[in-house]
């Protein structure tokens, strides 16, 4: 039984070396230690890694059971519940990237996209251009198309407010959705902001746009991920929780 125990050791070790990957990759990557592609492979690593865990640690469990092994018993659950760790956390995250199409400029008005001013000198070095549909995979109208018939919720906000207010409730609602105001053009009726993921550091561009419309005005938004050809939905997902809490 000695191979037993030696066995649900190295198993245990595995499952927390997996936990320091899930973290160490996304982390690098924040603060420019290693490049992207790695980073994200870490993370399947991990996932991977953690289901044949839970999966060795099933073995090894009715193993223990039935060898009356108490202690290496409970040593083989502890490994089993940290190998779920990586699959509970980016396992759900995977399965919504099959759902939603892998695009990352997503806006309210697809035929005239509010446009970036501000912002621009920021995103000199990204991968992503700012100009909509100016891939060769995804026109311009292939790219609306593909928005409205994936959020068909996404759309225009009509307000009784003036722009001057618009614009005004505009700044609060970002930054009560912890987005950084790069700019706030009043005269424009443009408001930019910026959003950063928390593990990744990864940083969407968000463009609000306010025009005067009868007594009121009209919102429109376009939020734009950096890198990275999908957002997993991430895009769609910001200006919704704007208009909700608009």
């Amino acid at each position: 039984m000695e191979q037993v125990k030696t066995s649900t050791r190295v198993l245990l070790v595995s499952a927390v070396v997996l936990l320091i990957i899930l973290l160490t990759g996304p982390l690098g990557y924040k603060f420019s230690l290693v490049p992207l592609a790695p980073s994200l492979i870490s993370l399947l690593v991990a996932v991977a890694g953690g289901a044949l865990v839970f999966l060795a640690g099933l073995i090894y469990l009715v193993i223990a059971i039935r060898s009356d092994l108490g202690r290496n018993r409970n040593l083989v659950m502890l490994a089993m519940i940290l190998g779920l760790v990586p699959v509970g956390i980016m396992g759900p995250k995977m399965a919504a990237a099959g759902d939603v199409p892998p695009i990352h400029d997503i806006t309210t008005d697809t035929a005239n996209p509010p446009e970036f001013v501000a912002i621009l000198p920021l995103r000199a070095t990204a991968p992503n251009g700012v100009e909509y549909g100016a891939s060769e995979e995804w026109p311009a109208e292939k790219l609306g198309a593909t928005t409205m018939e994936a959020y068909p919720d996404l759309g225009a906000i009509e307000t009784d407010l003036s722009v001057a207010d618009a614009v005004d409730r505009t700044e609060t609602t970002l930054q009560a959705m912890g987005l950084e105001i790069v700019a706030v053009d009043r005269e424009a009726g443009l408001v930019e902001a910026t959003a950063t993921t928390f593990w990744f550091g990864f940083k969407d561009d968000m463009v609000v746009r306010i025009v005067a419309e009868g007594e009121g005005s009209r919102i429109d938004l376009r939020s734009m991920s950096r890198v990275g050809q999908g957002d997993v939905g991430a895009n769609a997902a910001r200006i919704m929780e704007f208009a909700g809490r608009f």
